[in-house]
């Protein structure tokens, strides 16, 4: 995307920004230490023991370990930010590609890590099965659009052929097969070839973004007046600022030593549920009472196994005749709780039985006899161990300016791909401004360090969305609520 396409604004969207006059961490919370300007580098500047750190000045202070109070001495940078900083961005969803945009557009440099195997974007995630040509949008599957700051961003899609606006048939299906349609309004947008082209079309025309993947940071350790970042042991970079884009518990463990205790404690308040995907694609149509499913997208109702089901092959590809149709069912936030195990090592036992437990529960669903669903073609399970947030400090991003470092993601404002491009644009910016400040004020950009979470109310049909389909169908106007994030 070129930098032009980005939509503007200030960091004053960071509400409330300059309200606080001064930034003083919770005593119990942190330990301030002095710290010193940094000298000269010496030609070979070798990094601290346990020996001689207290003796040598970095331009930053804190001890490595943690109390057993698990209370983190507080990074405090002093020294002035570099003429051409840089910043590291760790995590390449939707709201770590619009904060590395965002910061080109400021003229900042940025390096975004990601943990993908096939690609960016992380739950924007859409998966392809050659020879069989299968699609699946195995995560986000659509969005609306209702600021103005990411409608540019969407336009600039729409011109760009990656996105149109999806008028299939949409609704809500209750236990033993009644489907009530759902209204169209506001557009729903869905990617022309899934969601996945959208994470690269953000980077195909930047010329200060660089991207390493598939890269895990698993430190984050300030030295010199820099953050370093390493992946198990291996030098990933030096940098001015860190942005942390994700979430969980990797996101937790990076950051238990890491010298940011408010960033840390802010994550650590974030509660997150987990959902069960299921791709599986059948040869025809599935059947439904008298006759075959018609609509592309439900909401279900009922089912504890399943919350929501889309026909990726109707929604992607538009009528088929005798081609598979590839379906994504997910599961309940509380069928995800019962059935959690490490996504990164998903048991063989598990996954069959989630497999067979979903597809029970899609019969159930569309009314038919027991044992009548058709044998899927295809069938793969993964589960989203950090999908759902069920609570939210309601803020666009959190940032310390004593450490450097910020977190942007979709949680911070809901749970929606719209809300993670306005996290990420609001952090780039609030970045950019704290940099050419030169970090000469740092309690006037502390912002969301000490904001409180509150509940998100809604009924748990695993739709990564603000509010129940009760309510929604009583106000057709609120569609915004049915969208499914990132």
């Amino acid at each position: 995307m070129a930098p032009s396409a980005l939509p503007s604004f200030s960091s004053s969207f960071l509400f409330p920004l300059k309200t606080q006059k001064s930034f003083k961490p919770p005593k119990p919370l942190t330990i301030i230490c002095s710290s010193q300007e940094p000298k000269k580098p010496s030609k070979n500047p070798q990094r601290p023991t346990s020996r001689n750190r207290k003796r040598t000045p970095y331009g930053t202070s804190r001890r490595s370990i943690l109390k057993k109070t698990f209370t983190q001495e507080q990074v405090k940078f002093t020294a002035g930010v570099s003429a051409d900083p840089q910043v590291g961005i760790i995590g390449g969803g939707m709201a770590g590609l619009l904060c590395a945009l965002s910061l080109e557009k400021r003229g900042v440099k940025s390096t975004v890590f990601d943990t993908g195997m096939h690609g960016l974007g992380g739950r924007m995630g859409t998966r392809v099965i050659d020879p069989q040509q299968l699609i699946f949008d195995h995560a986000a599957q659509f969005f609306t659009v209702s600021d103005s700051r990411f409608s540019k961003l969407v336009d600039y899609w729409l011109e760009k052929g990656l996105v149109r606006e999806w008028q299939g048939l949409v609704g809500q299906l209750e236990l033993g097969g009644r489907f009530i349609p759902l209204p169209s309004s506001p557009p729903r947008f869905i990617g022309v070839n899934g969601m996945r082209p959208l994470a690269d079309s953000l980077l195909s025309e930047t010329s200060m973004v660089n991207v390493v993947r598939p890269c895990w940071i698993s430190k984050l350790e300030p030295f010199n007046g820099m953050w370093h970042l390493s992946e198990n042991g291996k030098p990933r970079g030096e940098f001015d600022a860190i942005v942390i884009a994700h979430n969980g518990k990797c996101a937790n463990r990076l950051l238990a030593s890491s010298g940011l205790p408010l960033i840390a404690r802010q994550m650590k308040r974030l509660d997150l549920s987990s959902i069960w995907a299921l791709l599986a694609a059948f040869e025809h149509h599935l059947p439904m009472g008298d006759g075959n499913v018609t609509f592309q997208g439900a909401f279900v109702k009922g089912v504890d196994s399943v919350s929501w089901m889309a026909n990726n092959s109707l929604k992607l590809l538009g009528s088929q005749g005798n081609g598979p149709h590839c379906w994504t069912f997910f599961s309940t936030a509380a069928y995800g709780k019962q059935n959690k195990v490490p996504q990164e090592n998903i048991p063989s036992q598990t996954a069959e039985k989630v497999k067979t437990s979903m597809l029970e529960g899609v019969e159930a669903a569309l009314g038919l006899p027991k044992g009548s669903l058709p044998r899927p073609i295809y069938s793969r399970v993964q589960l989203w161990g950090a999908a759902l947030p069920t609570n939210t400090p309601g803020i666009p991003c959190i940032f310390d300016p004593h450490g450097r470092a910020g977190i942007c993601g979709d949680w911070l404002l809901g749970s929606n791909l719209e809300s993670a491009a306005l996290s990420g644009m609001a952090l780039a910016n609030h970045i950019a401004d704290y940099l050419q400040s030169d970090g000469a004020c740092p309690e006037e950009f502390a912002v969301g360090l000490e904001k409180e979470f509150e509940a998100i109310e809604g009924h748990d049909i695993g739709q990564f969305a603000l509010a129940g389909v009760e309510s929604s169908l009583k106000q057709h106007n609120e569609m915004s609520a049915f969208q499914l994030a990132t």
